[in-house]
């Protein structure tokens, strides 16, 4: 099979785009289903005590987060293992055969360890989508498509909504697995290994030969500045997004400011789907390591504006936000591409799924300890203000990243 990695996009590369993308949307719509049927699975369980509700409703949403981020170590290291074709096809049919089990359980804690199962493959469908795409599509475009690939996710999500108002019965909601399922086996026939995947398997530069683990001393750095790179920006996705309608609620003096909050939110997503779109074009324009350094330092000013001199809500908070919504989902472009080329063929996978999910566990820490410390620190505003300093520790991080690309790049020719 000839190389499919041309300048030329082809009728493959269609075809792999569109396998990636709906695999990545459907399970932006299963990852959402659960949070928005979740009172109608209480009630079909009978659990009517609000405190046992809260703690169930817990440990099922827990449960997939935590399944997400194991599933993306797990598939990572099964990529570099047996290849990005079996990484992909697993993990989609893992988490559609799981979310359509989900509708047939009965109790609380078998439908947990479904939850964790799906999450378990949704991690792997992230890692495996993001390597196989680097690999095989061509040079000149892959920065544009990689950014269109990251809209996939919020569109999926977005899509959860439709399909909750369309089907009411949550066990019928859940068949939406039946979608996955059939997408994993048809690409059996349509989806083909990465070619570069094959060639480290038997022709592996000296440089790659040893860097066999991520953990070596080539690749330790990287692996570390990696995780820093996209745990910040994670961090001060979730920390801001999960509070800051609380903090809005605290600026409205008239009225109850749903109507003002839901505005905000909606400039949110609309921001961040622009940022994604356009992402690929920016990356093509000024380079990854510029890319990343304009996301973080516009991430930073536009957090100083937002929470730093607004003491009441006003029209300029919808700007400040879309800025701050807009360079996040540009950055979530800019990553998927950046991440992955920091590291050898052999190890990719691996080192990407460890550094997409690592941040992952640090992130509900921080979405937690913003609610914990804000009347410490004077409310939501300064609590938010201040964990939006992680921004700048990515961009630092950002710096000294380029310097250890040049480098494992320049061993790589040597």
């Amino acid at each position: 099979m000839a190389n499919q990695q041309t300048e030329k996009i082809t009728g493959y590369h269609w075809v792999l785009f569109v396998i990636c993308f709906l695999s990545i949307a459907f399970g932006g719509i299963v990852s959402t289903l659960m949070s928005i049927y979740l009172p109608d699975v209480m009630k079909e369980l009978k659990q009517n005590n609000p405190e046992d509700i809260n703690n169930i409703s817990a440990y099922v949403n827990a449960a997939f987060v935590f399944g997400w981020a194991v599933g993306g170590f797990v598939w990572g290291v099964i990529g570099d293992k047996t290849g990005r074709k079996k990484a992909m096809l697993f993990s989609v049919a893992c988490y559609g055969l799981f979310t359509i089990i989900t509708g047939y359980m009965f109790s609380w804690q078998a439908i947990a360890f479904c939850r964790f199962a799906s999450g378990f493959g949704m991690g792997g469908v992230l890692v495996a989508s993001t390597t196989i795409m680097i690999e095989e599509w061509n040079e000149k475009t892959k920065s544009v498509f990689m950014g269109i690939l990251s809209i996939s996710m919020p569109i999926g999500i977005f899509s959860a909504g439709w399909i909750t108002n369309t089907v009411s019965n949550w066990r019928q909601g859940f068949l939406i697995g039946l979608v996955p399922l059939a997408i994993a086996l048809l690409s059996v026939w349509l989806l083909q290994e990465s070619e570069k995947w094959k060639l480290s398997r038997n022709e592996l530069p000296r440089y790659e030969k040893e860097t066999t683990t991520i953990f070596s001393d080539q690749n330790r750095k990287n692996l570390f500045i990696g995780s820093i790179i996209f745990g910040t920006m994670l961090i001060g996705l979730w920390a801001i997004f999960s509070w800051l309608p609380t903090w809005l609620q605290g600026l409205i003096t008239a009225g109850n400011g749903n109507e003002n909050i839901g505005s905000v939110m909606m400039v949110f997503g609309a921001g961040g789907l622009t940022g994604g779109f356009l992402s690929g074009w920016l990356l093509n324009a000024i380079g990854s390591r510029k890319s990343m350094l304009l996301c973080f330092t516009a991430c930073s000013i536009c957090a100083f504006l937002l929470f730093k001199t607004n003491s009441t809500f006003n029209e300029l908070i919808y700007f400040e936000i879309g800025g701050v919504a807009l360079f996040f989902g540009a950055s979530q472009g800019v990553l998927s591409v950046y991440i992955p080329e920091l590291f050898a063929v052999n190890i990719r996978a691996t080192a990407t799924g460890f550094c997409f999910n690592i941040g992952r566990l640090f992130t509900a820490t921080a979405v937690l300890f913003v609610g914990l410390l804000q009347s410490k620190l004077g409310g939501y505003g300064n609590a938010l203000f201040i964990f939006s300093f992680v921004f700048v520790i990515g961009l630092i991080a950002t710096f000294i990243s380029s310097n250890q690309k040049r480098e494992m790049q320049l061993a790589m020719k040597s």
